[in-house]
């Protein structure tokens, strides 16, 4: 090994070298961003199309489809979705990762343009919109007084709060929650209108031609030149009350005849409360490049350095605040971290009994760790659960490497040789076998690197991480451990301390060198072994649950409510506020330390929805879950009429709804599709895994059907245009102009008055002027009302008509069960023709399973195939792998027990298994080479390698186990994944151990008896040019 002996001979070199690595991993380490997770949104478009006053159906029809039909051709699209509801069409568009989000929203750009001319008349043209922000709210603010009333602190959010708040470095957008639009109503009279003989349409054009600030030219004078600006006079009430409308002779008609004119709220709809008590939200949305915990923390400070100046009896506070589990979570890896390298050492030296010997892989392992730290920077990776995860079990891996190469100097030393010489025999034996391992274990994690999709992105930081570790710790095992032992450890020194460890140790390797000769005459024993362990294996794989990642507890609990279609907003606020009644007593409780209150909960959900956020004390100091909640919350609110409540705990990796299950069914009539949704629904019902049954879709919102009589209306002068906008304006209200006030402009804001319009009677006396012979004609001679149901939103999933059934799963169901039972009953149910799919969570999880397994086995070839070419053989690599079903059948074994699924997190750690395996044989097989070349005969070969690979293969097994009771005892924040990740290495890697030391040689002393070590041709090679040479010298 030129690089080992460069090292022993210039020590400086070797001290150099790793002093450089520990400089520029800690530059690299005070310089990389911190995040929860790898950056893992793909690039989404949405494209907004408004059609005033177009039922669900029409925009379906003549907008939704037509835009759809452009953007089907962009290259990268991973799915589409949809939502058509009255006067609005909604498209979202999420490409693959490798997709740039300015490219992608290019090609929706001119996809849309090209659609454009098709469109409606009456539809606006569709707006196309980036996503360059996370998803979700990172933090919430509330703002309340005593003194104020909901309006006036809107107001004041909006003037002052937002605008500094959006300043603050990684702030992407600041959504107001529950706040009112101040706005000038002007509340028309239908009556005042129709005895006067005025119209909506008329008041529209009076405010619009009369309210109005124009340039009225300039005046040239020789002197200096005056622009001659017209005012705007209307600015408060009693101005807009004096506004006229007609005048002739004395009679002077004022808007404040026919309106009811104040300042106030566009709607009272929107409710945000916190612990019971209405307040003004803002929600922080951080750019999704940004540390959340850094842009919290500035927001935190911005609100701190603003209070001084809030207005008397106004307070700000924090409800949702997702960098408490950010920064728990962080924090326990750290810990873990720790105390992994602490076992790891005390294992060291219990084994070695040496404090010198101890303190080599006390420094070449943190060395290696922080090393790491620049292949994290050069990737352009960040600090984040994942590549910490990473770090910690790399602790394992990284300790390997220190201790073959000590444990062997180690042995020399004992055989009496000085600490030059041990360092420089003993770097010479193992050398080839941690380079090979090494080499292993980073072809383990390539193909990892090339895994898609939203998993792909998630994990290749851990991989890479993981790799970076490994290769650096490879670099310094090879520099600066032998050094270190040349002048550290001391001839003897293990003779000197004759400890209880090294004494069981000895009698451990007679006895397992008798067992092997015993195995040599039986080596049936290993194809049992294997038999049972590929047996445990597949079991494994065909019946443990089967999961996309595991339930986490993140800090908080959602509580989504829905109210039946077309309840009314005061109805829903009197439900909302009944599930904030039946909930306030939990804060009396030890787990509860806020309540937030959202209603309406979703835009694309309607005005019936509103969900709760309960937040949780730090974990260590509640007794209960977020999972052992949501029994107590289901019992509390169970009893509430009207309305439908799924209290959920959201997956980090999950939709953003919080529910496991989505399962869509597609098709093209929506009477079908609902009809199948029913059959699926009701036969799902009798499933007690599958809880809070679900769909997207319903035909029960009331609506008011207008038929216009078209004929007439055409012979009367009457287009459909002027009676949409007067029902639109009486009954919705409209933005006319605007008004100043304070340095500010706020919009005028048209309507009826409530009280005027509460039957389909009153809409009949709302009157319309004719185009004709400007007669006034009754809306009730035109149009006739129908009452009826029908869906509020027509969704689409891939451009296919879709239903998506949602559900959460009970206690010890997994997801893969539900998904499984749902196919079967779509098989078993539902016509060929039926088209299944699945969103949010299920789509990550189908997606996901057939790559892992897939990347396994790319794994598996790639590791065979580097072996075979460090090996020069084609037997050796596969008795080293035949240590790989030994290492799954433990974390089947594992998984089982402990009632674990198989998810993303231990497939991640089954891929790390083949490395960890096959390490173990590798010093195995490589020994045995060694011996076969120095003459040994092939059986003692074999028993001797094994027996003087036992110790260096027990303690690099038990450090790594060790060093994994972290992660497998793991509490607190994100604990779930990182237990997930620590049982199957655990279970694995003790189960391979214990019996490769059997299968191994054995299969070894079965297959290779015939093959060579990689040196064999070429000492053949110099042997046949000896003989050459030397029978060209006789001639």
């Amino acid at each position: 090994m030129k690089l080992s002996e460069t090292a022993i001979r210039r020590p400086v070199f070797a001290f150099v070298i790793s002093l450089l690595l520990l400089v520029f991993g800690l530059i690299a380490w005070q310089n990389l961003p911190l995040r929860q997770y790898p950056d893992v949104t793909n690039p989404q478009v949405t494209v907004m199309t408004n059609f005033d006053g177009a039922s669900p159906e029409v925009v379906e029809l003549q907008v939704t489809n037509n835009i759809e039909d452009q953007l089907a051709g962009i290259e990268g699209i991973e799915f589409i979705e949809s939502n058509s509801a009255r006067g609005v069409s909604r498209i979202v568009i999420t490409f693959n990762e490798r997709r740039d989000l300015d490219n992608a929203a290019n090609d929706v750009r001119e996809a849309v343009s090209r659609v454009t001319r098709t469109l409606p008349d009456d539809a606006d043209t569709p707006r196309v919109q980036k996503r360059n922000a996370v998803a979700d709210a990172i933090l919430y603010i509330v703002l309340g007084s005593t003194d104020m009333d909901t309006l006036e602190l809107s107001d004041y959010a909006e003037r002052t709060l937002k605008d500094r708040l959006t300043l603050v470095s990684g702030v992407s957008n600041v959504r107001l929650l529950g706040a009112q639009d101040y706005v000038m109503r002007v509340e028309l009279d239908p009556d005042a209108l129709n005895a006067r003989g005025l119209t909506a349409t008329d008041i529209i054009n009076n405010l619009r031609e009369e309210n109005m600030e124009l340039r009225g030219g300039n005046l040239e004078g020789p002197q200096r030149t005056l622009q001659i600006q017209v005012s705007r006079d209307y600015n408060t009430p009693e101005e807009f009350e004096r506004l006229i409308l007609h005048a002739e002779r004395n009679n002077i008609l004022r808007l404040g005849d026919v309106a009811n004119i104040y300042t106030g709220p566009r709607d009272t709809n929107q409710l945000f409360r916190s612990n019971a008590r209405n307040v003004v939200g803002l929600a922080i949305e951080p750019i999704s490049t940004a540390n959340p915990l850094e842009v919290v923390a500035a927001v935190r400070q911005e609100i701190e350095a603003f209070r001084p100046f809030l207005p008397e009896g106004a307070d700000l506070g924090t409800t949702y605040d997702t960098s408490i589990f950010i920064q728990s979570a962080i924090d326990e890896v750290y810990l873990t971290l720790g105390l992994a390298m602490a076992l790891v050492v005390l294992v060291i030296f219990i084994f070695l009994g040496s404090p010198r010997a101890t303190l080599i892989p006390a420094v070449t392992v943190p060395v290696a760790l922080i090393a790491a730290f620049i292949g994290i920077y050069i990737f352009g990776f960040s600090i984040n659960l994942m590549t910490l995860l990473a770090l910690v079990l790399a602790i394992g891996l990284v300790v390997d490497d220190a201790i073959v190469v000590l444990e062997n100097i180690h042995r020399h030393l004992d055989e009496g040789k000085p600490p030059l010489l041990a360092a420089w025999v003993g770097i010479r034996e193992v050398g080839f076998a941690v380079i090979a391992t090494t080499t292993v274990l980073i072809a383990t994690f390539v193909p990892i690197i090339f895994l898609e999709g939203t998993v792909g992105q998630f994990f290749r930081e851990y991989a890479l991480t993981l790799a970076t570790a490994v290769a650096f710790s490879s670099l310094i095992a090879l520099t600066l451990s032998p050094v270190l032992c040349s002048k550290l450890l001391k001839a003897h020194s293990r003779g000197e301390r004759k400890r209880f460890i090294h004494r069981g140790l000895n009698q451990l390797e007679k006895g397992y060198q008798r067992f092997l000769a015993f195995g040599l005459r039986h080596r049936w024993l290993a194809l049992v072994l294997l038999i049972g362990a590929l047996g445990a294996t597949g079991w494994g794989f065909n019946s443990l649950p089967r999961a996309f990642a595991p339930q986490e507890d993140i800090g908080s609990v959602f509580v989504f409510v829905r109210g039946q279609e077309g309840a009314s907003a005061e109805r829903m606020r009197e439900s909302m506020q009944e599930v904030e009644e039946r909930l306030m007593p939990l804060l009396d409780g030890p787990n509860l330390n806020n309540i937030t209150l959202r209603s309406p909960g979703f835009s694309t959900q309607g005005d019936n929805s509103g969900f709760l956020i309960l937040s949780l004390k730090p974990w260590k100091e509640r007794p209960d879950s977020a999972f052992d909640m949501l029994q107590e919350i289901r019992r509390q609110v169970a009893d509430i009429p009207d309305v439908t409540i799924f209290p959920r705990v959201r997956s980090p990796l999950g939709s953003s709804g919080g529910t496991p299950v989505e399962f869509v069914i597609g098709g093209s009539s929506y009477e079908e599709i609902l009809e199948w949704t029913k059959i699926i629904r009701e036969a799902a019902q009798e499933n007690a895994g599958l809880v809070d049954l679900d769909t997207d879709f319903t035909q029960t919102q009331p609506q008011l059907r207008a038929r216009i009589d078209r004929e007439r209306a055409a012979q009367l002068g009457v287009s459909a245009q002027r009676l949409g906008e007067t029902l639109e304006v009486m009954l919705g209200g409209r933005s006319i102009t605007r008004f100043e006030e304070r340095g500010r402009e706020y919009d005028v804001w048209l309507v009826g008055q409530p009280t005027a319009l509460r039957e389909i009677e009153d809409l009949g006396k709302l009157q319309l002027r004719s185009n004709n012979s400007d007669q006034l004609i009754r809306l009730d001679n035109l149009v006739t009302f129908e009452e009826i149901g029908e869906a509020a939103r027509l969704p689409h999933y891939n451009r296919n008509r879709a239903i998506t059934l949602s559900a959460s799963l009970a206690d010890g169901y997994s997801l893969g069960e539900a998904l499984d039972y749902l196919d079967q009953l779509a098989t078993e149910l539902l016509p060929e023709y039926a088209v299944i799919d699945y969103k949010g969570e299920s789509r990550q999880y189908r997606t996901s399973s057939a790559a892992i397994e897939v990347i396994f086995i790319m794994a598996l070839v790639i590791v065979y195939l580097v072996l075979a070419a460090q090996f020069e053989s084609f037997v050796h690599p596969f008795v080293v792998l035949l240590t790989v079903p030994l290492g799954l059948a433990g974390a089947m074994l594992g998984l089982w027990w402990t009632g674990e699924t198989i998810n993303i997190y231990t497939q991640l750690a089954m891929i790390m298994l083949i490395g960890l395996s096959a390490k173990n044989g590798i010093l195995i097989v490589e020994f045995a080479n060694q011996l076969r070349d120095q003459g040994l005969e092939f059986n003692a070969a074999v028993i001797e390698a094994a027996r003087r690979r036992l110790r260096p293969i027990l303690m690099t097994a038990t450090t790594t186990l060790i060093g994994t009771l972290p992660l497998l005892l793991a509490s607190g924040a994100g604990a779930e994944s990182r237990q997930a990740i620590g049982l199957v290495v655990f279970s694995g890697v003790g189960l391979a151990t214990i019996m490769t030391l059997a299968v191994v040689p054995l299969t070894y002393n079965l297959l290779a008896r015939n093959t060579g070590s990689p040196e064999t041709v070429s000492r053949k090679l110099e042997e046949e040019q000896r003989q050459t040479y030397q029978q060209e010298g006789e001639a």
